[in-house]
């Protein structure tokens, strides 16, 4: 039995919701996806110089540079589930962000190969931390009117991180001349130092999270749920006033009295919330392979293909960034107002038609602006569904009692798909070419876009708690 709150004095029958506060502490939080975004998308810049520093020439080799930090992402997936119920969601943002900041410089600096892959996954463990507790923690603070808004925010920290790196990247390395090729640019700065900065640089918003994570509150969903009722009325206060704080902690005192077990992340199939779970890991799987994180994580191979060399690469990189960036802002602005199923639906068939033309324009042996044109269309649309709402949707969906652990278990079926993708690219690029690849994640997004019309609930408007109990689960 949970310990009994305090009485609540209050002038109002209204919340009198304060906002910035609500969103400092969501920003703060989001900083968590700043560093993923930015730690999953720099290796996409360096890749053509550690390559040549290591001396990586086979596919296998260059699939598993590229692809190992997901496993670290899904190890920390797993973890992370278990780790928020039992040290709480600030810890958890907390040991992130010292993750981020120890892998980013160690692989920067790593003296080896084995090193590098070692680093890498670790910097891996800290994405995964961070895509689980960062939404997860937005989500438990935000009003119900907000929360498309706020978790959505990460998924705009996600992209500024993404844009920096993509910055970085350009910014630090050295222009080569095309015609320089071996062992010129083998022991130019770009391939002996260069690469090393772009990893390390990531260090600096490390620490700022690091310093600025201890000052958030805890999560006032956690906190009740650990019979902390008096500590989780004091936030509930804070975010929103008096009659906030009780509305809020009695209903997630009567979500929590349900007669259900706790549920550990793999009791999950076997718990009456499977459903929902299943929905999560599919809309993860989803995300993932439409196949938007090949023109981040292979743009050296996507673009040149298309013609272009590496400096170009490199400043296509940076549009692709910042076009990302603004149809997040314009995600953010809809996703409380259009709801979370019709962006994912428009996100799944809009992304589809542009693979679709990419391989089409490919197998014409297109080059230069129209292949470029074409993956800014399809990033464009990815940033406005399915790269944001994704993210929401698996935050809202599971009850208080199973979300840690439901969350965990659909990040980790993310991470997974997201390295089975990174690491068939070359792969498949290979055997089909580049027009082959398009055609199949052409082929998932339309599939998607059925999935969602037929087995995703809509969410919007509607508190963490009312989802609960209502004809959705």
């Amino acid at each position: 039995m949970h310990t009994p709150p305090a009485p609540l004095h209050h002038s109002s029958t209204q919340p009198d919701l304060r906002l910035g506060y609500v969103w400092t502490i969501a920003f703060i939080a989001a900083l968590g996806g700043l560093l993923f975004g930015y730690d999953w998308v720099v290796i996409g810049g360096a890749k053509p110089f550690y390559e040549v520093y290591f001396h990586l020439v086979s596919e296998f080799q260059i699939g598993w540079a590229n692809s190992c930090a997901l496993l670290g992402c899904f190890a920390g997936s797993l973890v992370a589930g278990a780790a928020a119920d039992k040290l709480g969601r600030k810890k958890l943002l907390v040991i992130s962000a010292f993750l981020f900041a120890a892998s980013s410089i160690l692989t920067g600096w790593a003296a080896g190969f084995a090193a590098f892959i070692f680093w890498r996954i670790t910097g891996g463990i800290a994405i995964g931390l961070a895509s689980n507790i960062s939404p997860l923690y937005i989500a438990e603070i935000s009003p119900a009117q907000w929360r498309g808004r706020l978790v959505s925010l990460n998924q705009l920290a996600i992209v500024i991180g993404i844009l920096a790196a993509q910055l970085a990247n350009w910014r630090i390395a050295q222009k080569i001349p095309p015609e320089l090729h071996g062992v010129v640019v083998a022991s130019s700065w770009n391939a002996q130092y260069g690469w090393r900065w772009m990893f390390t640089a990531v260090a600096v918003p490390a620490i700022l999270f690091l310093c600025s994570a201890p000052f958030i509150p805890e999560s006032p969903r956690w906190l009740a749920s650990r019979g902390r009722a008096q500590a989780a009325v004091e936030v509930l206060r804070r975010l929103g006033g008096d009659f906030y704080a009780q509305s809020e902690l009695a209903a997630i005192e009567k979500s929590l009295c349900a007669p259900h077990p706790r549920t550990a992340w793999r009791d999950l199939l076997a718990s009456p919330g499977r459903k929902l779970v299943a929905i999560g890991a599919a809309l993860a799987v989803l995300q993932q392979w439409s196949g938007i994180n090949i023109l981040f994580n292979y743009a050296q191979e996507v673009y040149h293909s298309a013609g272009y060399g590496v400096s170009e690469i490199l400043f296509n990189i940076v549009i692709t960034g910042a076009i990302n960036l603004i149809f997040t802002v314009v995600a953010m602005l809809l996703v409380d107002r259009l709801g979370r199923r019709r962006l994912m639906i428009f996100g799944c068939l809009t992304v589809g038609v542009s693979h679709l033309a990419s391989s089409m324009a490919y197998r014409s042996h297109a080059h230069g602006a129209s292949v470029l044109i074409l993956t800014l269309c399809a990033i464009a649309c990815y940033a406005m569904s399915l790269a944001p709402v994704t993210w929401v949707l698996i935050a809202e969906i599971f009850p208080n009692r199973m979300r840690a652990a439901a969350v965990s278990a659909s990040v980790a079926v993310l991470w997974v798909a997201s390295f089975a993708l990174t690491y068939t690219f070359p792969l498949l690029n290979h055997s089909l070419g580049t027009s082959g690849a398009f055609l199949i994640y052409a082929s998932i997004c339309f599939a998607g876009a059925v999935f969602v019309l037929f087995a995703v609930p809509e969410t919007k408007g509607r508190s963490l708690e009312s989802l609960e109990g209502s004809g959705a689960r």
